[in-house]
């Protein structure tokens, strides 16, 4: 129960970090698209800074919910991110909020329940076998570089769901090894500290919020948001089930499974087609004026 309701602030907050990032990094010049200068240029806004603080209480919240839950059960919750982030993007750039925006959220969470409740995630590790840490990096290495060798020969919303999800899979693998660091606790926190998993999540969080700026600043949130929360989910529980040796539900449990994937997919269409999608863009009013001197 703790690491489903943790779970739910880090969505919650990462959300609002999202929001607040997207309004800051679609201002950016589309010639520094992953290139350092990129954050140079966020560093000096306020809203940017606001959005990393909020994505460091999800870190937070995250941490709590891996060391006291199944990865997962944990990362699948992560896809009410979504819904919250439209929502709120929509309540900050003056979007509306039909009825169709409601049936898809519903759809997001209803599926969302029905898949933890048909699949179960159970037992597992607090762990990982040494021995599986090279082949898993081996294999998120080559699809990563993949993803980014496409990132960057397609603009606009191509390149921002690309980056999303090669996001998505950085945050995926940040979460496993989070999980793992956070397992050598219990050998004291002498071990903790000096474990490569600790400075490896470091690393690899820091390189994936890199990749995360260039996927908001390079579209659309409706682009790059969706494969951010389905693929991190997903990906997640590929760790989860392979790294840690969780077990899901099979058998005729599939079926409900596989409809609520269905489900949770149909709601985030929805989204992303929806007015708060267009929302958080910000209007030409919206932009910086040239014509008139800085306040000081």
């Amino acid at each position: 129960m703790i690491s489903i309701l943790f779970a739910v602030l880090t969505a919650l907050s990462n959300g609002t970090a999202s929001v607040l990032q997207r309004r800051a990094a679609a201002d950016a010049p589309e010639e520094d698209a992953l290139r350092l200068s990129l954050l140079r240029d966020l560093l000096r806004k306020g809203i940017w800074i606001g959005g990393i603080a909020m994505s460091a209480v999800a870190a937070v919240c995250q941490a709590v919910a891996l060391a006291t839950g199944p990865i997962a059960i944990v990362q699948p919750i992560f896809v009410i991110e979504l819904p919250f982030t439209l929502l709120l993007g929509g309540l900050l750039f003056h979007g509306s909020f039909p009825r169709s925006v409601w049936l898809a959220v519903a759809a997001v969470a209803g599926g969302l329940s029905l898949f933890l409740l048909a699949a179960a995630p159970s037992g597992g590790d607090a762990s990982v076998t040494t021995g599986f840490w090279p082949e898993a990096l081996l294999v998120t290495g080559l699809f990563l570089a993949a993803l980014l060798a496409v990132g960057l020969r397609v603009r606009g919303n191509a390149r921002a769901a690309t980056l999303g999800l090669a996001a998505a899979c950085g945050y995926a693998l940040t979460a496993a090894t989070m999980k793992d660091a956070m397992a050598r606790l219990d050998h004291g926190v002498g071990a903790f500290f000096t474990g490569w998993q600790l400075y490896a999540t470091a690393a690899i969080g820091a390189g994936s919020l890199f990749v995360l700026q260039n996927a908001l600043q390079a579209g659309s949130l409706a682009a790059s948001q969706p494969m951010l929360s389905i693929g991190d989910a997903l990906i997640s529980t590929c760790y989860g089930v392979t790294l840690f040796s969780e077990s899901l539900r099979t058998g005729w449990w599939l079926v409900p499974q596989l409809a609520a994937l269905a489900l949770v997919l149909a709601g985030c269409i929805g989204l992303s087609r929806s007015p708060l999608a267009d929302g958080l863009a910000p209007r030409p009013d919206d932009r910086p004026r040239t014509d008139v001197p800085a306040a000081v």
